[in-house]
């Protein structure tokens, strides 16, 4: 057996983070199964490590009996009596220890692979029980390589994969360069642990934030949610139930330090903290900075906002390429359709002039009935007296009389178009 055994199990263990019981185990997997290529599998034999001297002893059991029939598991009783135990009886069964340095060269070889394989097995699940509990965490490493496209990470006792969808568009890495990502996943496959890290993932974001500000690992500031376009804009809300504590300033740092450590980290990528409110034309508002909005209008059954914004405005709150108005669509859940109030102003007239068509509503009544939610000839002839006569200023005999005109102006234009 291998020299000074017990000094190596406990140094092989220190060194792989392998529990000793593992690696004995292996050593008696072998042990037997070098026992077995020598001895043929129809005997009974049993291995078990001897720490007091150093030592897997292998033993081959026989079966104590009167007249010898089957050599391999069984004994007699004059034998066992004068050479192994001389209260042997019959029926018993006796331990013979087998020397293990007669199983030959082969058996030998078998058992160092069976005690490689195992202990890489060991190192494998030890891996994937560490890493899977750092998942939703970021982590360091160097590059390591390249594979098709993916960015092999050395984390020191295992290895991570980023993607490439999960890299950030136009960035680049050497070998050797220190990366940092985050553990969106780990799967247990037969090659061992698969480390899936990120660095488009909102989380890494998340992560980043709570690494710089202490308010957040600390639970007094609550990151609410992550818009993100990977190497191009993030949005997050953030909120706290501290009124001390302005959130937003704690996430920007002292002359944008903090926010900047995390810029810095995503290469450049431009970052908008916002503060989460309850009413959700007040966070819509937020989520649409650095543009300025002068009002909403909000649908809360098909969630949906109107938004107009100074013609000046308009071009900083939809973006470029529509991203910003997009991001804040994504961090706030609402649909939001930003208009200027050019825009609005046009479209108000269009209202107007249609219900002016109504005999009796004056210009005067036509823009309270817009402002009410009234803002077609339509919306008039699918409502009923009593909603309209609500309306301050609209008797019932008024509201009426107007509906029944809308019905009628509704069907001639609909026989028009027929008609055409």
């Amino acid at each position: 057996m291998l020299p000074e055994l017990k000094r190596l199990i406990e140094q092989m263990g220190k060194d792989r983070g392998i529990d000793k019981s593992v690696i004995i185990e292996a050593l008696e997997t072998a042990m037997l199964t070098a026992a077995r290529k020598k001895l043929g599998p129809q005997v009974n034999i049993e291995a078990h490590y001897n720490e007091e001297v150093g030592e897997v002893e292998v033993f081959q059991f026989k079966t104590v009996v009167d007249k010898v029939l089957e050599p391999d598991v069984q004994i007699s009783l004059a034998e066992a009596r004068r050479s192994l135990d001389e209260e042997a009886e019959r029926g018993d069964s006796i331990g013979i220890k087998i020397e293990t340095n007669t199983f030959g060269r082969i058996a030998v070889q078998t058992a160092k692979q069976i005690i490689i394989q195992k202990v890489k097995d060991a190192e494998r699940d030890n891996v994937y029980d560490e890493y899977k509990d750092k998942k939703g965490e970021l982590v360091s490493g160097f590059v390591q390589r390249f594979d098709g496209g993916n960015i092999i990470v050395n984390l020191g006792r295992a290895e991570g994969v980023i993607p490439a969808a999960e890299q950030i568009y136009r960035e680049t890495y050497k070998r050797g360069e220190r990366i940092r990502a985050y553990v969106c996943d780990v799967k247990k496959i037969s090659k061992g642990p698969q480390i899936i890290l990120s660095r488009t993932h909102p989380g890494f974001l998340r992560a980043l934030f709570e690494v710089e500000v202490p308010e957040i690992s600390e639970g007094l500031i609550e990151i609410v949610n992550v818009a993100r376009e990977p190497g191009k804009r993030t949005k997050i809300s953030v909120r706290t139930k501290d009124k001390d504590i302005d959130p937003v300033g704690a996430c920007v740092g002292m002359r944008g330090s903090r926010v900047q450590s995390v810029v810095q980290e995503l290469k450049g990528e431009k970052i908008d903290i916002v503060p989460y409110s309850v009413d959700n034309a007040t966070y819509v508002c937020s989520a649409l900075s650095p543009a300025k909005v002068n009002r909403v209008l909000m649908d809360e059954d098909s969630r949906s906002m109107e938004v107009i914004v100074p013609d000046d405005q308009l071009s900083l709150a939809i973006g470029k390429n529509g991203q910003n108005v997009r991001l804040a669509v994504k961090l706030t859940g609402w649909k939001i359709d930003v208009k200027s109030e050019s825009m609005a102003a046009s479209q108000e007239a269009e209202g107007f002039k249609s219900l002016i068509k109504i005999p009796g509503i004056g210009e005067a009544m036509a823009e309270k009935l817009y402002n009410e939610g009234f803002k077609s000839i339509a919306m008039i002839a699918t409502t009923d007296t009593e909603m309209l006569s609500a309306i301050q200023g609209v008797g019932e005999k008024s509201a009426s009389q107007w509906i029944e005109a809308a019905v009628k102006i509704i069907d001639e234009e609909t026989a028009e178009q027929k008609s055409s």
